[in-house]
């Protein structure tokens, strides 16, 4: 991976999500040495103290000091420009359509640089590095973020992919059915509103105690006539972004993340079965032989790491990782 400055000096990596802060802190060689939760505050200036004390917990916890600090990035959902530093549209986190500078004013409060990237971007490359660092699998692969929205981090020989506009990997906003729900982009029938977690959620509610998504497979896994209908078509939705994304960049993998994956292994043998199915009536789905090239986010922070590995200024925001790093 591409390492801070010196051993002494520590990467500093804050996923800031709806609910929760978590930091971690790396040493030169990319070992996580310290990690941190706290719950997250909506509103910018107490999104920025909360993230500045994280920032300070997690320091402490690897016996280091401020000053210590090589970088520090944050992932952020939201529309991000990593290069002024700003969010916009991050609506769970009570910012709108005016970009917020999250990184000049986390910055002036700890007295040294942050770099802002959008959070799945920086889940992506932090699934990279750590499936990499295990030598399981080179670090080429879209990470596919299934929570409240859907969308893909792309990390393609090595390298992450923003596009030309920050926008590659929103494929939670390409249509496939017209006749669909209207999507919060203004169309209807997106792959967001067909079959992320908040889609799950209106097709089949629970109380707020149980995952709508487990509790749809396993309703499924007995026979529930409505549960497998709606479980077939929604794995089959998620079959055809993957589907999508592999004719498009073909990764060597796919890995599912975000909050509906830690469901975990239901999942994966649900959109495996989604993927077989299409295959069987397409020799070309099945040369590319998707089924055996998806896989679960592995345990560790990766969206924490990962902004950490974003934040490095050498990396002209093109971070380059190592393969066995």
């Amino acid at each position: 991976m591409t390492g801070s400055t010196g051993r002494d000096r520590l990467d500093i990596g804050i996923d800031i999500g709806g609910t929760k802060i978590r930091a971690v802190a790396l040493d030169g060689g990319g070992a996580v040495v310290g990690s941190v939760r706290a719950p997250t505050t909506t509103g910018a200036a107490a999104l920025v103290a909360a993230a500045e004390s994280t920032v300070r917990e997690v320091v402490v916890e690897a016996g280091g000091t401020v000053r210590d600090i090589g970088v520090v990035g944050a992932g952020i959902a939201g529309l991000v420009d990593a290069g002024a530093g700003t969010v916009t549209h991050a609506v769970n986190l009570g910012l709108g359509e005016e970009p917020f500078a999250l990184g000049p004013r986390l910055g002036d409060r700890l007295g040294l640089p942050v770099h802002v990237e959008n959070d799945v971007n920086a889940a992506a490359l932090g699934a990279a590095q750590v499936l990499s660092a295990s030598s399981v699998l080179p670090p080429d692969l879209a990470y596919v973020s299934i929570g409240t929205g859907l969308a893909a981090g792309l990390v393609l020989d090595g390298r992450l992919r923003r596009g030309s506009r920050g926008v590659a990997g929103e494929i939670g906003h390409i249509p496939i059915d017209p006749n669909g729900p209207r999507c919060e982009c203004g169309r209807r029938g997106c792959l967001e509103v067909l079959a992320s977690g908040s889609a799950i959620a209106r097709r089949w509610p629970v109380d707020g105690q149980r995952s709508p998504v487990a509790e749809l497979l396993a309703a499924a896994a007995r026979g529930h006539e409505g549960a497998v209908a709606i479980r077939d078509e929604v794995m089959g939705h998620l079959a055809d972004a993957i589907v999508m994304l592999a004719l498009a960049v073909d990764p060597k993998i796919f890995v599912l993340g975000g909050g509906v994956a830690e469901v975990g292994e239901p999942l994966l043998l649900a959109v495996r079965s989604g993927l077989r199915q299409r295959a069987s009536a397409s020799p070309m789905l099945r040369s590319l032989d998707l089924s055996s090239r998806v896989t679960l986010i592995p345990p560790a922070p990766i969206g924490a790491i990962g902004a950490a590995l974003a934040a490095h200024p050498e990396a002209g925001g093109e971070v380059e990782l190592e393969a066995g790093a």
